[in-house]
């Protein structure tokens, strides 16, 4: 049998906001629930050309399908007209073995994937009454951070804090241009907006826990590899409500395992993030809520099979 190979326009002309959503939420609840197979995930490292690819694989119980996804990433490749991140995604059937599907999508999938699930857990953790987002990067994800969360939940202001002041008024202009009022910020005022999202691949934490405000949420989406750090370990020691993703791959190489490491919180203060998706958050108005998110491979293969049934039924 001979993969079926589909590329970016067919798979955009597929994927739809809502089929996302609810693939990715459904793959986190089943997550949560244990229903899901997932191995720890294949890192490596470039360091002469600033890049790393991770490998991920996984699979949600008694659907018809795997997946094995090749997801690459070299910050330099902006200064030379290349898009940052690439990757493809490889669909196999979980009854016989044979590969069903190619899914060339340059990183699409998994950057939506990944947009979807911190909008989700953003909107879900938040304050109801939250409208201030601060993008802490000022990649591609920073931007998709915005527009996901916007399909949730009204937003009021964006602050932008990034290392390149060009880079930060460059996504200023995206998200001005989007409707959404967005201006640059220093580090200690976006660290103090009612919603946070961390969006870097940094190595050491983007901003400090104590400009932190009461009743803020912070979801952290940079840390995927083990020499990547976001969030400082002293938030989560101020955090009344902890959500990882994936608890296992959290503690290994997610700010959560920092932040366990060092003694700030303890490895049973974590939550998953599948069961505050399925039910109501229940937070005091004045808590510090934190989630770490590293990236599930159940959620790769729940879109790409989501996908791969719109356009091979």
């Amino acid at each position: 049998m001979t993969p079926l190979v589909l590329d970016t326009t067919a798979i955009k002309r597929a994927t739809t906001p809502e089929l996302v959503f609810t693939a990715v939420r459904d793959a986190l609840i089943a997550h949560a629930h244990g229903r899901t197979t997932v191995p720890p995930p294949l890192h490596l490292q470039f360091p002469d050309d600033d890049g790393d690819c991770h490998v991920k694989a996984g699979w949600v119980t008694d659907t018809p399908d795997f997946t094995v996804k090749i997801a690459a990433g070299f910050y330099r490749n902006p200064a030379a007209g290349l898009p940052t991140n690439h990757g493809l995604v490889c669909v196999v059937s979980a009854r016989t073995g044979q590969i069903r599907a190619i899914l060339d999508d340059q990183g699409l999938l998994s950057a939506w994937r990944t947009a979807a699930a911190g909008a989700l857990v953003t909107h879900a953790m938040a304050r109801p009454d939250a409208g201030t987002l601060a993008l802490f990067g000022t990649g591609e994800q920073a931007r998709l951070q915005v527009e996901w969360l916007a399909r949730l939940r009204p937003i009021d202001t964006v602050l932008v804090h990034g290392r390149s002041q060009d880079k930060t008024r460059s996504l200023c202009e995206k998200v001005n241009a989007r409707g959404h009022q967005a201006r640059p910020a220093l580090a200690d005022e976006a660290a103090a907006a009612d919603m946070v999202v961390t969006t870097t691949p940094a190595t050491t934490p983007v901003l400090q826990a104590r400009h932190v405000r009461a009743g803020a949420h912070v979801t952290g989406i940079g840390t995927d590899m083990p020499h990547k750090n976001e969030l400082p370990a002293a938030l989560f020691a101020r955090a009344a409500l902890i959500a990882t993703d994936d608890h296992q791959q959290c503690l290994d190489h997610g700010d959560f395992g920092h932040a366990v490491r060092v003694g700030a919180t303890t490895d049973t203060s974590d939550t998953p993030l599948g069961l505050l998706l399925e039910s109501p958050v229940e937070r005091p108005d004045g808590a510090i809520t934190v989630a770490d998110l590293t990236g599930v491979g159940a959620l790769d293969a729940a879109l790409a099979s989501a996908v791969l049934r719109k356009l091979a039924p």
